[in-house]
């Protein structure tokens, strides 16, 4: 299926309308908040990136790699980032958009698919911000080798990453066994079942993606990786089941193209 990543960005957009938590855009207190110097993001759903992972932001040039819906890219322009956004969700980057002309920023919007050659020259950034998407596409090699393309040497690249636990279970319920419904890797493009599937619960098209692909996929497209860590679904006290709230099933890495 040649158009699956499209058929994903729409998924996303019928998600968005329906009050998805990851296409919410940042509110006019919380700006105020980035001004005066509070402020956190996300690469993976509950903990905040290290502050020190970041460089100094002052004219910094940052690409927001399928990282739009308003929530990172507008604090990292209040802060002094010259940003540019690139995702493949009309809704998304609506509300890029409607953030940056509500608070006064310039942001340069950029509607493109990952898994084709990102639409930037060599060296074009200083660091880019990549958190949990790259569970849409099937090929995560290629999305390696493009960041370290785009990157500057001495640039960085900040990726949130699902370890690929979320697909061995359904959506668990509290109070209910946890069963091993699926094996990895999982990929519905080789699963017409798995398609079956999550065509019936609007689900998009997912892919799980190995440790080999994700932390060794960096390090072979050149990477020096210097901060890493995991994270779960949400925090016990969220009243969700086991595999979200006791189970480790996002990584988060800090990596350097070597000068």
């Amino acid at each position: 299926m040649n158009n699956y990543t499209h058929l994903n960005a729409q998924t996303i957009d019928r998600w968005i309308d329906d009050g998805w938590i990851w296409g919410q855009p940042i509110t006019p207190p919380d700006c105020d908040k980035v001004r005066q110097g509070d402020w956190n993001v996300l690469l993976t759903p509950t903990r905040p990136v290290p502050k020190d992972w970041f460089l100094p932001f002052k004219n910094t040039k940052i690409l927001g790699l399928a990282s739009g819906g308003g929530q990172q890219m507008p604090v990292f322009s209040l802060l002094g980032a010259n940003c540019t956004v690139m995702d493949l969700s009309d809704k998304q980057l609506e509300s890029e958009r409607m953030v940056s002309t509500r608070e006064g920023y310039d942001i340069d919007i950029v509607k493109a698919d990952m898994t084709q050659p990102f639409p930037f020259a060599d060296a074009s950034f200083d660091l880019i911000f990549h958190p949990v998407s790259n569970c849409y596409i099937e090929d995560v090699y290629h999305l390696w080798r493009e960041c370290h393309r785009v990157l500057k040497p001495g640039g960085v690249l900040l990726a949130g990453m699902d370890n690929g636990i979320n697909y061995l279970f359904d959506d668990d319920d509290a109070g209910k066994p946890l069963t091993i419904t699926n094996t990895l890797p999982y990929n519905p493009l080789k699963n017409p079942e798995l398609m079956k599937k999550l065509d019936l619960e609007d689900d998009g098209i997912q892919f799980s993606h190995t440790f080999d692909e994700q932390i060794g996929g960096q390090l072979k497209a050149g990477f020096v990786i210097t901060g890493a860590y995991e994270d779960y679904n949400g925090h016990p006290t969220d009243g969700l089941a086991t595999v979200a709230a006791s189970i480790p099933t996002f990584w988060a890495t800090r990596a350097v193209k070597p000068q």
